[in-house]
């Protein structure tokens, strides 16, 4: 996140980039009422957001939801706006409804803070957003939008651990979490505008890393009274650290952890990273490494074999 503090009027703004893997794959059909079924939580979780956009739109009709694959719960990787965004496209395009991601995000609750993961949706790539105005309801602006480069890697650890904050305790942390110094704010912004973003315009994955651990630790700072330190509890700074020591440039944990990443050049030093997480680090638990999406998420119609 960009700022906590608000002074200049808008609060949070963020940064984020899209990796494919963990992913989601959902399937829905009409039915008389609504249904679903896959993994544990994201079927619940996926009843409770269709309900959500059929009471909206006033659909008395259902849909079966098939979950084929999901994004690991309450582990930072915005498994709850991806579930809530897709369910919402996916009954749009059953019931002709708008499917433009700031409706979808309305209706199903989703970028009351952070409009990341919903830009992230929609359009792949690297994002940044300006944060909320105070008294919108609307979704944070998408100020800039790039591809990531074709080369760089993404390797995620997804630690066995005490799952990050959500829900009704997520915006207790942010109710009572104390705004941070006004020049470590400015020093976010800073490194945003005059060394990650041109960075990642030009190629430049050891400034562009740089750049993007300083800020990790800095935000890491301000969050620290809510989850017990500048990462959370658990595994997961010291994952961040030996990540770091094991080459990556870019290292940082994914919103409230535990999840965390390391960003490197090429197949042969993702594997490398990856291969020593798996090995030298148990503690990681689930592991995935590849590239980062440039697309946002894809619909595929009377597909039921459509493509994982």
């Amino acid at each position: 996140m960009l700022d906590l503090r608000g002074g200049l009027g808008r609060r949070f703004g963020g940064i984020g980039a899209a990796v494919p893997n963990p992913s989601l794959l959902i399937e829905v059909a009409r039915a008389p009422s609504l249904t679903s079924d896959g993994p544990s939580p994201a079927a619940s979780r996926a009843l409770q957001f269709g309900r959500r956009v059929l009471a909206h739109h006033g659909i008395e009709t259902g849909a079966h939801i098939h979950i084929h694959a999901a994004i690991p719960a309450h582990s930072g990787l915005g498994s709850g706006t991806q579930l809530a965004l897709a369910v919402a496209r996916a009954l749009a395009e059953l019931y002709d409804l708008p499917t433009d991601v700031d409706h979808l995000a309305r209706t199903t609750g989703r970028a009351q803070r952070s409009a990341i993961g919903t830009w992230l949706f929609a359009q792949g790539g690297f994002v940044l957003e300006g944060g909320r105005r105070a008294g919108s309801k609307d979704p944070a602006p998408r100020l800039a939008r790039f591809d990531m480069p074709a080369s760089w890697r993404c390797v995620v650890a997804v630690p066995q651990a005490k799952a990050g904050l959500s829900g009704a305790d997520e915006n207790a942390a942010f109710t009572h979490l104390p705004p941070p110094p006004e020049r470590s704010v400015m020093r976010v912004s800073h490194l945003v505008l005059m060394a990650l973003l041109p960075a990642l315009a030009e190629g430049d994955l050891a400034t562009f890393g740089h750049a993007l651990t300083e800020i990790q630790c800095i935000n890491g700072r301000w969050f620290a009274p809510a989850q017990g330190g500048a990462f959370a509890p658990g595994p997961s700074a010291s994952l961040i650290e030996r990540m770091t020591d094991w080459g990556a440039p870019g290292v940082g944990q994914s919103s409230w952890g535990p999840a965390v990443y390391g960003i490197v050049d090429g197949d042969d030093a993702a594997r490398r990273l990856a291969d020593h997480l798996r090995t030298e680090a148990p503690e990681s638990g689930a592991v995935y490494c590849g590239g980062f999406a440039n697309t946002g998420a894809r619909v595929w119609r009377d597909a039921p074999s459509a493509p994982r």
